[in-house]
């Protein structure tokens, strides 16, 4: 395992989420507790064509040590020529190959949780990124299975194939998000291979982490949706307590809305009301917060806004 990443400890991760989990945000889950960050979902394709936007996407934070790329893909020469791309790209520790996407438009490309119909090819493409990467590691994030769990199968099929951990969603991709978390699978798995194995779904509290963590005895836990609107879910885990206090959140959301500022400039301001809406929440107020910031468009007086609001107002649930 890499020396930047140990399992000695349970690691916190954060999910590549599209359009939550840019830059910005994943280098103030960093700062504030996560191990590892993993970039938004690339296509594979996208990188192989030299797309310009998929290459800016790649771009990661100072902190974001040690860093995940995350790609999709189905065709081995397609992802091997995107291995090659990011081989040209420093700063990447781990190339993570999605096999657990249930989004129609990537099922319907063959990739993502499409690649669970035909093990075969998944862990083809899993011994191309491992033969042709030139960073440290190899992971892959799956589900339970596509219909139907056949999750053992497939979590030996990705060790076999030479990945050094997985991520593990508990749901197949017919589950979608809406079905119940199977932790007892994960466990399962964890029981079944002898590589880490990262539980995922439904992780939305301190206290459900800590019962994963347990429950599965899985090596550490990936959150997602959890973290949106609630980043410090990493600073209560790396801090051992359930308390987090309200001034930590109001550091956490200043340091979240600069650095949107730093990296979109003046367009960060709008792209931050969704994340001003789901901070508020919980907030004597919030509604008003709301629909104030929906009509403000500079950097200054935005800031302004929310830092009165996150300083003084009261939090009511």
């Amino acid at each position: 395992m890499s020396d930047k990443l140990s399992f000695k400890e349970p690691i916190y991760v954060l999910a590549p989420l599209a359009g939550y989990t840019d830059l910005p945000f994943r280098s103030v889950v960093k700062k504030f507790g996560a191990d590892l960050t993993v970039s938004e979902m690339l296509s594979s394709n996208a990188l192989a064509h030299g797309s310009a936007k998929t290459l800016n996407m790649i771009q990661k934070s100072p902190n974001e040590d040690p860093y995940s790329v995350q790609i999709a893909g189905a065709d081995v020469d397609i992802v091997r020529r995107a291995v090659e791309i990011l081989n040209e790209q420093d700063g990447i520790d781990i190339i993570d190959l999605n096999c657990g996407c249930p989004v129609p438009k990537v099922v319907g490309h063959g990739s993502g949780s499409s690649l669970l119909l035909d093990l075969p090819l998944m862990g083809n493409i899993i011994k191309t990124i491992k033969d042709n990467s030139n960073k440290s590691l190899t992971s892959v994030k799956i589900r339970l299975g596509f219909e139907k769990k056949n999750h053992i199968e497939i979590a030996k099929r990705v060790e076999d194939s030479g990945a050094d951990f997985i991520a593990v969603h508990g749901r197949t991709r017919a589950g979608r998000f809406k079905a119940p978390v199977d932790y007892d699978a994960i466990r399962e798995i964890k029981e079944a291979i002898k590589i880490p194995v990262i539980a995922n779904g439904d992780i939305d509290s301190y206290e459900k982490a800590k019962w994963v963590l347990e429950h599965t005895g899985a090596d550490g836990v990936m959150i997602g949706r959890g973290a949106v609107g609630a980043p410090w879910i990493f600073h209560q885990l790396k801090s051992g307590s359930e308390f987090i206090d309200k001034k930590i959140k109001h550091d956490i959301i200043m340091e979240h809305f600069d650095k949107m500022i730093e990296f979109y400039d003046s367009h960060g301001v709008p792209m931050f009301r969704k994340h001003t809406h789901t901070y508020s929440k919980g907030y004597r107020g919030a509604s008003a917060l709301r629909d104030s910031v929906n009509r403000i468009s500079d950097v200054q007086e935005y800031r302004a806004v929310i830092d009165d609001f996150f300083s003084n107002s009261e939090i009511v649930c």
